[in-house]
Parts: C-alpha cells; structure tokens; sequence
C-alpha cells in the first residue's frame, strides 16, 4: 500500500516502539468510528496508541486500548476514553487480517492515527510479528552504525 504523504496530513497519534518492538511486514490505512468529542480531542493531539492493538471482536476489527483523552469542552457527552472503536476496512482486507492473526500468529498494530487531507481520521495499521530480544539488539546496533557512519561520512574523515 502507498504510504501517506507527510505534507498532507496531520498527525493525531504516534506509535514511535511499534517498529522497535514488531517486524512489521505489512502496512494499510483504515478507517476510524469515532464519536463527534473524540474527534475534537483528537485534533488536540494528545491521544496515545503505544499500548493499543486491533483485534477481531466478531465479524469486525476494532482497535483496543487506544486513549483518547476527554475533550474538556463536553460536559455529559463525552465519551468513554479507553472504549473498543470499530476500524472500517473492506471484507477482504479484515478477513485477511483475521486470518494472519489467528493462524500466522501475527500481530495487527497501529503505527499512526491522523487525519488526511480531506479532514478525516486514519489509522496506519502495521501487521507484524513480535520481535526476540536479540532481534531487538540487532535492531539497536544497526541504527547506531548508521547513525556514526552518516556522522562519519559528513566530516569526511
């Protein structure tokens, strides 16, 4: 799937361990449900997905422990903050998506919640599998080569 153009949106929510944590093999874009306070909460930019997953609850897929905090101006509406929030994909994409979780063992995780051009919440969603210790360390030694070869590289020496 193409990636989103980081121009043309806003971001709401970041996963920034989701990659750190998960082998991500796999990304697609989502819809999200929300009620009206938790959209206006969530062009706040204080929502928070680093504990959050999407998982099937019967035929649909929902995204679990994702808080969205309160919005302040709504006094008795306001929504529940940790609820279940229906993610809307095609029949094809969630009966995928099932199965790789029920039988590859895989993962679904949210990497990003934002909103596209057209005013609209999105939710990138990685499907990967957890990562051993080990693979972590692996991880951790590559980026900080890189990071000293690039710092390397520009003072020429």
């Amino acid at each position: 799937m193409s990636k989103p153009d980081p121009e043309r949106y806003k971001l709401a929510a970041d996963n920034r361990k989701a990659r750190y944590n998960y082998a991500i093999t796999e990304t697609l874009e989502a819809g999200i449900a929300l009620q009206g306070t938790e959209i206006k909460s969530l062009r706040g930019g204080k929502a928070t997905i680093g504990e959050s997953y999407a998982g099937p609850m019967g035929t649909e897929l929902f995204l679990f422990n994702a808080h969205i905090p309160e919005y302040l101006e709504a006094n008795r509406f306001n929504h529940d903050v940790r609820r279940p929030r229906k993610l809307l994909l095609h029949r094809r994409q969630i009966d995928k998506l099932m199965g790789a979780i029920q039988r590859e063992g895989y993962t679904v995780i949210p990497l990003k919640v934002y909103f596209n051009d057209k005013g609209r919440a999105k939710v990138e969603l990685g499907l990967g599998k957890g990562k051993k210790l080990h693979d972590k360390r692996e991880t951790e030694k590559a980026r900080d080569w890189n990071r000293d070869k690039a710092r390397i590289l520009k003072t020429g020496g």
